[in-house]
């Protein structure tokens, strides 16, 4: 059914393209092209003016030549994580990986290629279906930015599936979490460390203090805190006045979260007021927890085609977030589906050629039983 070399090649040119955050162009561009020529109806939406990228969100259309089948979206990504600009690609039997001098970019070229792959065989073949649309977002990996940014009356469908997420094929993350960021500022007194240390107020001394009391890495199975940056300081012999935090705090359970951000608020407060010196603490929520259950109609539909084409159907909890979890926020029941990536976010990152063609059989056999079912 999938045309095997084709998927490799469609993923190998994707990888190709250095795309980081806010220079997705290139990609929407070579997408567009390769869907409008499949009849599929493609516009972007205004995402660009609102997250700095050169390109807004892309959302294609596919037609229903089934009356009555389910409208269906698939999403997936078009930046990566960092710049790839001399990317090297090594081809061995199924692996797909770098020299390890960059990364790959299979998050998320491991959802595009397959879903491209997918709607070119549905249309080549003629299999009935529903209304389709794919999305395809800008700035996901700073924030989520494009898929907050959507333009929501783009979107027909009234559910659908993100490809984004590391193997097994056919998995689906059915529960992800919230996330809080925290940017806190802690502001000390500066003084001669050799002369007269007593007159000053250290900054790292207060930020040392709360960290030792934080509750920090994994709080419980659906609960995890960070501190992923500090900075501070001019020299060794100043007692240091100023330092920055960037922090973070997750769950699954937004009452879990509550509770551990005002832990992290508190304990800095409390620490500063210990040394005499003073706290900003400002929080952003980033995304809310979705949570399905196994009989919610997205999911059960995504499972039930995964067992079509004889994939593992297991549904996984994840501990990160993605566009689905705005898009959840949305109104859309959204589910991660798994495809080939792993090792993402590193130089180490690789897919599997049988994940990629598993991928996009999953996303024809999701389409094939929405059709199959009907509204």
């Amino acid at each position: 059914m999938i045309n095997r070399d084709r998927l490799v090649e469609t993923f190998l040119t994707l990888c190709r393209m250095n795309t980081p955050a806010r220079a997705e162009a290139p990609v929407a561009d070579y997408l567009q092209a390769r869907l409008e020529a499949i009849g599929m109806r493609c516009v972007r939406d205004a995402a660009a003016s609102v997250t700095g990228s050169n390109t807004g969100n892309l959302i294609a259309t596919l037609p229903a030549t089934a009356a009555g089948a389910h409208t269906i979206f698939f999403a997936a990504h078009m930046d990566t994580v960092e710049p790839n600009p001399n990317v090297q690609i090594i081809v061995e039997d199924d692996l797909i990986r770098t020299d390890g001098s960059t990364i790959l970019g299979a998050d998320d070229r491991a959802g595009i290629a397959p879903l491209v792959e997918a709607l070119e065989t549905i249309v080549e073949q003629g299999i009935p279906h529903g209304t389709i649309q794919a999305v395809f977002t800008v700035c996901e990996e700073v924030g989520l930015l494009g898929a907050k940014a959507l333009d929501r009356s783009l979107i027909e469908a009234p559910f659908g599936y993100v490809l984004d997420s590391s193997p097994p094929v056919g998995a689906v993350v059915s529960a992800a979490p919230s996330q809080d960021s925290f940017t806190v500022t802690i502001t000390g007194k500066p003084a001669h460390a050799g002369a007269e240390p007593e007159k000053g107020i250290s900054a790292i001394q207060v930020a040392a203090h709360a960290i030792e009391r934080m509750r920090l890495g994994r709080i419980d199975p659906e609960t995890t805190a960070n501190i992923g940056v500090i900075s501070g300081g001019e020299a060794t012999n100043i007692v240091c006045p100023r330092v920055t935090m960037a922090a973070e705090a997750r769950s699954r359970d937004p009452r879990k979260l509550a509770v551990q951000v005002q832990h992290m608020v508190d304990t800095w407060q409390a620490s500063a007021s210990a040394f005499g010196a003073s706290v900003d603490v400002q929080i952003e929520h980033q995304y809310d927890a979705y949570r399905f259950a196994e009989d919610d109609p997205v999911v059960a539909l995504a499972l039930a085609a995964a067992r079509k084409v004889g994939l593992p159907a297991t549904m996984k909890e994840a501990g990160g977030g993605s566009d689905a979890n705005v898009f959840n926020a949305m109104g859309l029941p959204t589910c991660v589906l798994g495809t080939a990536m792993t090792g993402v976010h590193t130089h180490e990152e690789r897919a599997l050629i049988s994940d990629l063609c598993a991928t996009a059989e999953l996303v024809v056999a999701i389409v094939a039983e929405g059709a199959a079912r009907q509204r």
